[in-house]
């Protein structure tokens, strides 16, 4: 009496293909490398892994064997991003603050209810960010055979130091890095950037004046804090001998009544 059900099933040769990217870096060198993986037993090592795990590079082909890479992130086909300790391999809506990361607040205490991914490594990611935390024998090429140099160098007063191994007594400001580039109207201009934590002898300066202030404000507090203890303690005499002279007063006048009525 019911109604049958018709099946139906796609054929060997026409069954969905997952294609997913992977982005590798290498911070050795600074460069990266991205992959176009859509064999399906490599991805298949890779499902249900979680963030700031480590994987045996191995898996994404013989070239790769030796290499250990930890999976920092990915976007989904979408483009919502990976979020770490959010334990599932779907897409969630949370209300997100600041510091709390995929997310960046406009306005001071904003929040907003947003869609992320979760942590867990799942066919529906179109990118996965990886790091190679071991290097294998092999060299992989546009990976680890090249240099891409940074293009800045350090801005603390510190870090420069520690890269030019300085002492305290030397001058950061000579040893900042430099660059020079030509502007669209051919004058070439030299650009550095500003130290950060620089102590100079008007930072010292304004470090004692801001010490001799606070200093001069904790004697003038304490100064204004004896006149006022003083004052105080001159007005409650003043109160007590009001009252000591009124019941005097008081009493001389109770005297002279009982002498005049006897």
């Amino acid at each position: 009496g019911g109604r049958r059900r018709s099946t139906f099933s796609l054929p060997d040769n026409t069954k969905r293909s997952f294609t997913m990217k992977m982005n590798i870096a290498y911070p050795a060198t600074g460069l990266q490398k991205i992959l176009e993986i859509d064999d399906e037993a490599k991805l298949q090592n890779l499902y249900e892994r979680r963030m700031a795990q480590e994987v045996d590079g191995g898996i994404l082909g013989e070239e790769w064997a030796g290499y250990v890479l930890r999976i920092t992130g990915g976007n989904d086909k979408q483009g919502f991003p990976m979020k770490q300790g959010v334990l599932t391999n779907t897409r969630v809506r949370l209300l997100l603050t600041k510091g709390s990361g995929c997310y960046r607040p406009r306005r001071v205490g904003e929040r907003k209810r947003a869609s992320v991914r979760g942590c867990i490594v799942s066919h529906d990611l179109s990118v996965l960010n990886l790091v190679v935390t071991k290097k294998g024998p092999a060299e992989i090429a546009g990976l680890t055979d090249g240099d891409a140099p940074r293009r800045l160098g350090p801005k603390r007063a510190n870090k420069i130091r520690s890269l030019f191994n300085l002492t305290k007594e030397d001058d950061v400001r000579k040893y900042v890095i430099s660059r020079k580039f030509t502007k669209k109207n051919g004058k070439e201009v030299r650009k550095a950037p500003h130290i950060q934590r620089l102590v100079t002898p008007l930072t010292l300066q304004r470090k004692r004046a801001r010490a001799s202030a606070k200093k001069a404000g904790v004697v003038a507090s304490a100064k204004e804090a004896a006149e006022y203890k003083k004052v105080v303690a001159q007005r409650l005499a003043e109160q007590k001998e009001a009252r000591r002279s009124a019941i005097s007063k008081r009493r001389s006048s109770r005297k002279s009544k009982k002498e005049a009525s006897a």
